[in-house]
């Protein structure tokens, strides 16, 4: 199994910790309801998400039996996708304590977490390959 796609399994374990832990923080505590936003994100962008790319990054290939388009953009993407998570989160859990900076590490989280998505399309476009989408001719029907 590649690194990345370890990095990204545990990257989504660790983001499923990280995302229970804060719902059970809030449950008992109803007052941290206002990190419902980053419990959200901690769930959906980093178990869900992460879970999605090291799965789809080690099963695609053999799927379409063809190697990985980039294995450098998937090492690039789990930095830059966690990265932006990681700001993401902070900037959602300091916005309702009027955090001055709250919006900028925000945007520049949501930006990271974004072009992380966008170069996993990337990559798995580029693996299956145009080829790989069309219907040979000779398997058509003659009419």
């Amino acid at each position: 199994m590649e690194w990345f796609v370890r990095a990204f399994l545990r990257a989504a374990l660790a983001w499923l910790g990280l995302g229970v832990t804060l719902g059970v923080a809030m449950a008992v505590q109803p007052a941290w309801l206002i990190y419902r936003p980053a419990h959200l994100h901690m769930n959906m962008l980093g178990f869900v998400t992460m879970m999605i790319y090291g799965v789809a990054y080690h099963a695609i290939p053999r799927f379409a039996g063809r190697p990985l388009h980039s294995n450098r953009l998937a090492r690039a993407q789990w930095w830059v996708s966690n990265l932006g998570l990681v700001l993401l989160v902070a900037g959602l859990a300091s916005r309702p304590h009027g955090a001055a900076y709250a919006g900028l590490v925000l945007a520049g989280g949501g930006a990271l977490a974004a072009l992380g998505a966008y170069g996993f399309i990337y990559n798995l476009w580029r693996t299956l390959g145009a080829r790989a989408l069309e219907i040979p001719r000779r398997a058509l029907p003659t009419v």
